[in-house]
Parts: structure tokens; C-alpha cells; sequence
């Protein structure tokens, strides 16, 4: 029985997440014995980014209009450049975003992730980090930017890269076994 054998969590993601900051994740939550659904706003399946090239394809189990935030205890957000500025800009996802911060609900986001919490506007006062590429962005949102392999805020987990994947899976499922942070709301 693993830490995670009673929780549900959502992976929220649009095509063009960098591969292993989905797949790492993904793997580790079922390693834990959590159910794992990841969810888009298209229905079929997304197309990963490795490096420099499109990679594998990820089923679909829920489309954002079929999915709601109160049947998960947890959300992950992986990064990759494209998948992000996609879900920024999707009132559905920002709207899905909120809710978990609204309920105090552990978030966990890594690499270019982090950009779609500044839309949710959900970052001010926190202390985060990312990818060095939007480490102005979210400063200039009101998170306090810092360079670690994962910080841990209020159940909000953040790390840099894939090579922080280890720390970034430790990390989101100790919070995720937590459960709701009071000091989490948005």
C-alpha cells in the first residue's frame, strides 16, 4: 500500500510538455499507489517535447470540461515551453488552477510550469523557483524567486529542470500525502 493509495490527483497539460516532467512524475504517483488522471483541453491524447524534437503521445482521461478540481486532492503541472503558454491563456485551465488553491490543495509545477500560476494569479507572496527563463516573470508577479532544486511553500511544490526530477517527486509526494494546507488559498 503506497502513501498515495487514497488520493486522486490531476495532471493538467496541453501538447508540447517537456516528456520526462510528465512521464517522471506520473510514474512516481502510481509508484505510490495514487490514482492519476491527466487532463487537457482537447479529448484523445497530447504529444510530448524531448529536448529538440516531438516524442511520445499521453492518453487523455478527462477533457477540462468533464474534470472538476474538487474530485482531486492534488494537481501537477509539468513544464516544457509550449505546453504552458497554452494553458495560460485557457480561462478553463486558470479556472481549474484556482480551484486548487482556492481549497488549499497541494500544486506542484517545474520548469516553465510556474507560468501558468502567474495567470492564476496565485504566485504573490510565495517562495518559488523554475526555470531560470521565467525567473523574472515570476518576480515580477510578487514570488519570491530562488535558485534550489525544490521549494516547498504552503503546498505549493516548485523545482528548475529534469534534473531536478528526484527532489520534484520526493517533494510532491510528501505534500500530496499531507493533503490540504491551510495556508494554501489563493
Amino acid at each position: 500500500m503506497g502513501r498515495l493509495s487514497n488520493r486522486t490527483i490531476a495532471v493538467l497539460s496541453e501538447n508540447g510538455f517537456e516528456e520526462v516532467e510528465l512521464t517522471e512524475p506520473v510514474k512516481r504517483l502510481k509508484e505510490e499507489d495514487a490514482t492519476v488522471h491527466v487532463i487537457s483541453s482537447k479529448s484523445g491524447s497530447i504529444t510530448a517535447w524531448n529536448h529538440d524534437h516531438w516524442s511520445i503521445k499521453v492518453a487523455v482521461d478527462k477533457t477540462l470540461d468533464q474534470a472538476n478540481a474538487s474530485d482531486y486532492d492534488g494537481l501537477v503541472l509539468p513544464g516544457g515551453v509550449i505546453n504552458p503558454d497554452q494553458l495560460r491563456v485557457n480561462d478553463e485551465a486558470i479556472a481549474f488552477v484556482k480551484s486548487f488553491f482556492e481549497a488549499g490543495k497541494p500544486v506542484a509545477a517545474i520548469c516553465h510550469g510556474p507560468q501558468t500560476l502567474i495567470n492564476a494569479k496565485v504566485v504573490e507572496g510565495r517562495e518559488m523557483t523554475s526555470v531560470k527563463n521565467i525567473a523574472q516573470d515570476l518576480i515580477n508577479a510578487g514570488a519570491k524567486w530562488v535558485d534550489e532544486e525544490v521549494v516547498v511553500d504552503q503546498g505549493l511544490v516548485t523545482s528548475r529542470t529534469p534534473d531536478d526530477l528526484p527532489a520534484f517527486n520526493d517533494k510532491l509526494v510528501e505534500e500530496f500525502a499531507e493533503g490540504i494546507h491551510e495556508g494554501q488559498h489563493a
